[in-house]
């Protein structure tokens, strides 16, 4: 009786969770949404361990951030919140550029400061 109880849970959290990722698509992108998917990687982002692995928490978040950076003219956008935390978190840069390579997604930028999100669509 309580594995088919926790089946029921996950099965709630991932409607949960794909509600969610639908709000996002369907709403403009602002960093907040970013900062807010990127929050799952914060253990990483802030201490550099353990290295995120695809089906992680942090590798779904980013996954779901992928989606919604191909939604649109969203790219762009993604692009510049994510340069603006890598400007902010600076000592934490690193760590955050290296997450869609840990997760195996390519974000369709590369994170570097140098970076001109004025043309990543």
């Amino acid at each position: 009786m309580k594995l088919h109880k926790m089946g029921a849970q996950k099965v709630k959290i991932g409607v949960l969770v794909f509600l969610s990722w639908a709000a996002i698509v369907a709403a403009d992108v602002d960093c907040t949404t970013v900062a807010g998917l990127l929050s799952a990687c914060s253990t990483f982002i802030n201490y550099g361990s353990p290295d995120p692995l695809p089906g992680s928490p942090c590798c779904d978040a980013m996954t779901s951030l992928n989606s919604v950076a191909e939604s649109g003219n969203n790219r762009s956008s993604v692009c510049r919140c994510f340069m603006g935390l890598i400007t902010t978190y600076n000592p934490n840069a690193t760590a955050i550029a290296t997450l869609p390579g840990f997760c195996g997604i390519s974000l369709g930028f590369v994170l570097d400061p140098n970076t001109d999100c004025t043309y990543s669509r």
